[in-house]
């Protein structure tokens, strides 16, 4: 694993700010414009388009087809946190129904049995990227915004990649071979314009810009909403010193990233190979060193017999 973002080799003058998304959950609709403009501008073949059950959520995870994934969560709250029911006894709903919605006593009570919990995953593209350590061809490289993309035309299909990740975003496509995911909208980029999900988000829930003024702006979102009560808010992927350095696309988050399907601790999966290679490297040179011994041991016993 590299010790530093291996970015490309320009002048400091000439090197763009490294760019990318802040997703603010809180303000996620669920509309799903993100993953659909995102198939739209990079031609991303349909994923299956089946019914799963699973609430409003019919894509279930990233992949090679679905490079935006819009998460619906349902949480029920524990019987025990809802408000007491309060006494209907003696009222009369025929009078209440002709009085409209004004009338006294129909506000609703606060809290709800069922929250709604919805987030637009996309790959982190991260500082640390252990897709990049693994890719033996160059398919995956890292752009000049610090973004990571997958050159279709250079990836063999190893696969390598697939496990390194350890969001589990990238993969293969069936009946391809070739891995694919999120490029940032790396031809957008180029020219000067924001990425397809972020221009279609009607709530500005993903925002994109530089990475540095993205955070600033996550940290008085989150203060925001903790002082207006919100106490699970809290950001997942912007720390440059958790185990990858950091995203590249960041969330803040309204419970425990487990909820969202997100790893709590994410970790570069490369980060040990160093200290593996060197294991490595003495086993194999105490192997060499004792078959060296035995070797010189042998020759000079054969010599004393000789002798005889």
């Amino acid at each position: 694993m590299t010790d530093q973002l291996p970015w490309p080799t320009l002048r400091d003058e000439e090197r763009p700010a490294r760019v990318g998304f802040f997703t603010d959950t809180s303000v996620c609709i669920g509309c799903k414009a993100c993953e659909v403009a995102c198939k739209e501008w990079n031609a991303i073949p349909e994923d299956g388009m089946e019914l799963t059950g699973m609430s409003y959520d019919n894509t279930q995870g990233l992949g090679a087809s679905t490079w935006r994934h819009v998460a619906f969560i349902e949480q029920s709250r524990p019987a025990e946190a809802l408000p007491s029911a309060p006494d209907h006894s003696g009222v009369d709903v025929f009078s209440l129904a002709g009085q409209g919605s004004e009338a006294p006593g129909t506000t609703p009570q606060d809290g709800s049995e069922l929250r709604w919990l919805m987030s637009s995953d996309v790959c982190k593209h991260c500082t640390h990227a252990a897709c990049l350590d693994v890719c033996p061809t160059g398919s995956l490289f890292r752009t000049e915004f610090g973004t990571v993309v997958v050159q279709e035309d250079i990836c063999n299909g190893c696969g390598y990649c697939v496990p390194a990740c350890p969001y589990g975003v990238i993969e293969q496509r069936p009946g391809d071979g070739r891995a694919f995911k999120c490029t940032m909208c790396y031809d957008r980029l180029g020219a000067g314009q924001e990425p397809a999900c972020a221009k279609a988000c009607p709530t500005e829930s993903i925002r994109f810009g530089p990475l540095d003024a993205l955070r600033e702006q996550a940290e008085r979102r989150v203060g925001e909403l903790q002082a207006a009560g919100v106490s699970g808010a809290r950001l997942y992927g912007a720390d440059p010193e958790d185990g990858v350095g950091g995203d590249g696309a960041f969330f803040l988050l309204l419970d425990e990233p487990e909820v969202y399907g997100l790893p709590p601790d994410p970790v570069v999966t490369t980060r040990d190979l160093p200290a593996m290679w060197r294991h490595a490297g003495t086993a194999a040179l105490t192997l060499l060193a004792g078959a060296a011994a035995v070797f010189a041991g042998t020759g000079r016993a054969g010599k004393g017999t000789a002798r005889r």
